[in-house]
């Protein structure tokens, strides 16, 4: 199946990504829309994913909007053309079996509105994260309770096609409570649309996959994983915009864990790990979310207990990592983050406080300094942009 969404070349692909991505901070200032995915349910606030735009001139939000309605879309994805975004749902009884879902919605182009286009079982329990390919042909999905990662192709108009490739990790580690068994919990795409590789922080790997964009499948790589030091717990990564790096957020013992990517054999080898938190911090604390400016000079990722961002420069030539600073998240459990269009303002979701926090971000020092601008949005745990 050939979709009409195809951008490029794959043999230019990686190479323009890059470039892209180094541009992004000199884009034009222009308004742009934010969802946020949620937890519903119980006690939380929310019903669903919520939307509002935001003008990075003036920087102010507008109102908040429930843009859908589903059960604990906690993370989700654009489609490259912008049309369709895709959400999970982290339950684990959807249509009567032992998994979670994953919903596919069409976005109207003035409100932002999202609606329902199909959803399809995630095969696995706890879905918690995916990803598009950059052809917009794909989809995958990490389920977290299921240990497992799934494929699921797109028809041209956005539609979700049964899974075509369900793979199981195996592993274990050291944690007694968090590691008896796989948990995946991130699953993303290379620059070069050749492979995904997917965190498990269970087994303390990032696994490898081949990737074959035209069927929508995933084979195991050889080698297939790349190994964390025991009670890491891998939970996120971001690939440097030269393609040549990869930084791994680890949430067990609250480290970053450089590593240089080897795009031709599909390889991860490990530089260096630094702490996210304090020296002389005892309390406890998790990672959550790593993001790289889209200059490729700082680093970002969150800490949950501590309730900071830790912000570090980095080296594009050896992919190791300096402190710069720590910066409170403006309320509890900074569950994820993410920088908006242009590089100039970072986006974090406090999860435990139920509100989004906006930050001015200087590109040039990759300092963070609060706004005053809080977003009221109960349980949030992803924001994503769509340019308008």
């Amino acid at each position: 199946m050939v979709s009409p969404f195809s951008l490029l070349p794959l043999a230019c692909l990686g190479l323009a990504l890059g470039t892209l991505a180094s541009l992004r901070a000199a884009e034009p200032a222009t308004a742009y829309r934010v969802y946020v995915g949620t937890y519903t349910g119980g006690t939380a606030a929310a019903k669903g994913i919520y939307s509002f735009t935001f003008d990075p001139v003036t920087g102010e939000p507008g109102p908040v909007t429930l843009a859908a309605e589903v059960a604990n879309p906690t993370f989700l994805a654009l489609h490259p053309n912008h049309r369709a975004l895709y959400a999970v749902s982290e339950i684990a009884d959807f249509a009567g079996g032992r998994t979670g879902a994953v919903s596919a919605f069409t976005i109207a182009p003035e409100s932002g509105a999202l609606t329902l286009l199909n959803q399809q079982p995630s095969g696995g329990a706890g879905p918690c994260h995916l990803d598009v390919d950059h052809t917009g042909r794909c989809l995958f999905v990490a389920n977290y309770s299921g240990g497992s990662v799934a494929a699921f192709p797109l028809a041209a108009d956005g539609r979700l096609g049964a899974a075509t490739t369900l793979r199981a990790h195996q592993g274990s580690s050291v944690h007694p409570q968090r590691q008896t068994k796989p948990y995946a919990h991130f699953i993303t795409v290379s620059p070069d649309n050749r492979f995904t590789l997917a965190c498990d922080l269970g087994a303390d790997r990032v696994f490898v996959y081949a990737l074959d964009a035209a069927r929508g499948t995933l084979a195991p790589h050889d080698p297939p994983a790349a190994t964390l030091a025991p009670g890491a717990g891998p939970r996120h990564l971001a690939f440097h915009p030269n393609g040549r790096c990869v930084f791994v957020v680890n949430e067990l013992n609250s480290t970053v864990t450089s590593f240089a990517w080897d795009a031709a054999r599909g390889t991860l080898k490990e530089i260096q790990s630094v702490p996210t938190l304090p020296a002389g911090f005892t309390n406890a604390s998790t990672t959550a979310e790593i993001e790289v400016h889209p200059n490729g000079r700082f680093l970002y990722a969150s800490n949950r207990g501590h309730d900071s961002l830790a912000v570090f420069a980095v080296n594009a030539d050896t992919g190791r990592l300096t402190f710069v600073e720590h910066v409170p998240s403006g309320g509890k459990t900074p569950r994820c983050f993410g920088i908006g269009p242009g590089g100039q303002h970072l986006f974090a979701a406090n999860q435990g406080s139920g509100n989004v926090v906006v930050f001015a971000l200087d590109p040039s020092t990759g300092r963070l300094k609060t706004t005053g601008k809080s977003v009221p949005v109960g349980s949030p745990v992803c924001v994503k942009f769509l340019p308008q």
